[in-house]
């Protein structure tokens, strides 16, 4: 009976120890904190915080970052963004992945639309010949100052209606 209650008192301190101790502690921290004989969380504490202060939301997302770097749970979610500077975003800035393209227009009856025809010379797989194919583009046209015949430039933009996904940049060259 004796050694029954000797394990329960075992079991339950065992338990209390697993309940005190956060579920998130990475080993390393648990072996430091047994090596020096303190608590793993005021451990913690003292190494993310010099005043000593807790409970801060500034100290809980130092620990939380802490753990996760420890652990690697986040190692498939994004990077955090780095902090914008006061560089100018010019040349070495991000690069520009938007399609640039030069073609003819087409028709012009649509408000502040133009139907750009881009011409794509590809070699068939088979013939190895040169085939030309026209692919075409609505561009959006905001003075209507477009006319058919007109060479322009287009740059790909964001969705302005259901098919419109292109912008007129330039005139190149003006219809006779």
């Amino acid at each position: 009976m004796a050694e029954d209650s000797q394990q329960d008192d075992q079991t339950q301190d065992g338990a209390a120890e697993d309940s005190a101790a956060p579920v998130e502690a990475s080993t390393e921290d648990a072996i430091q904190a047994d090596a020096a004989g303190t608590d793993e969380s005021d451990a913690e504490a003292s190494r993310t915080d010099p005043t000593g202060a807790q409970g801060t939301a500034t100290n809980a997302n130092a620990i939380a970052a802490d753990r996760a770097a420890a652990t690697g749970t986040d190692a498939g979610r994004a990077p955090a963004p780095t902090p914008a500077t006061s560089a100018p975003q010019g040349a070495e800035g991000r690069p520009n992945r938007r399609k640039v393209r030069e073609g003819l227009v087409m028709s012009i009856k649509m408000d502040k639309t133009a139907v750009v025809g881009v011409v794509e010379r590809v070699r068939h797989p088979r013939y190895v010949k040169t085939v030309q194919r026209t692919k075409k583009l609505y561009a959006h046209d905001p003075q209507n100052d477009l006319r058919v015949g007109d060479r322009v430039r287009v740059a790909e933009t964001r969705p302005l209606s259901r098919l419109k996904r292109w912008r007129v940049v330039e005139v190149l060259e003006r219809a006779k």
